[in-house]
């Protein structure tokens, strides 16, 4: 379980393949503080740690992953938002987030605006009734606030620390983002939809 507040930018060193899955070898600040078996949120996609070494660490993403994810599409060289799942009593600052990406969206508008930018998004149709204003969304692993819904688009605001510190600076129109949706939002819509069922 994660927060969606970004730790750290981890570069991508290395990616090897094996058969459908890719493995990413990822130098950061925190990844001599990981062990083997830890779960981090790589651009929002919990990934398992499998190995660490001179200051990187190394994790796999197998196809049902890479099928959901923008991960498929990072190149060496590109750089990931790492996060370090939450721990218990720990102070939630950003909202419960599973690191199970439910899709890509793209970015299909960015301007800066006094200080702060918006960046303007587009995603999958069928989830428009998990997309609320005001409510939570988690893209590429950050914690963020929607605003400015129309049709299957939305809107969020990117302050200046965030945008530093996160990869959301590389952003460009075109490019795919992984996204995950609040999990209790979910599960309302889920129930809501099997008590209809039984109606």
């Amino acid at each position: 379980m994660f927060t969606g507040i970004v730790e750290s930018l981890g570069e991508i060193k290395k990616i090897d393949r094996f058969k459908e899955n890719l493995s990413f070898t990822i130098q950061s600040d925190i990844s001599n503080e990981l062990k083997v078996d830890q779960s981090v949120s790589h651009n929002g996609v919990c990934l398992t740690v499998i190995e660490t070494k001179n200051h990187t660490h190394t994790v796999t993403a197998v196809k049902e992953t890479l099928d959901k994810s923008s991960l498929k599409n990072f190149c060496e060289g590109d750089f990931m938002n790492l996060e370090r799942a939450m721990k218990l009593g720990g102070r939630l600052d950003g909202h419960m987030v599973q690191g199970h990406v439910d899709g890509i969206a793209k970015c299909i508008g960015s301007s800066s605006n006094n200080g702060s930018w918006v960046f303007d998004f587009e995603f999958n149709k069928q989830d428009e009734q998990l997309v609320i204003e005001k409510g939570s969304i988690c893209i590429n692993g950050v914690s963020l606030t929607v605003f400015g819904i129309k049709n299957n688009t939305f809107k969020v605001t990117i302050i200046p620390y965030t945008y530093d510190n996160t990869n959301f600076k590389t952003l460009k129109i075109g490019d795919l983002v992984n996204i995950e949706f609040d999990m209790i939002g979910k599960y309302l819509v889920r129930f809501n939809n099997l008590t209809n069922n039984l109606n």
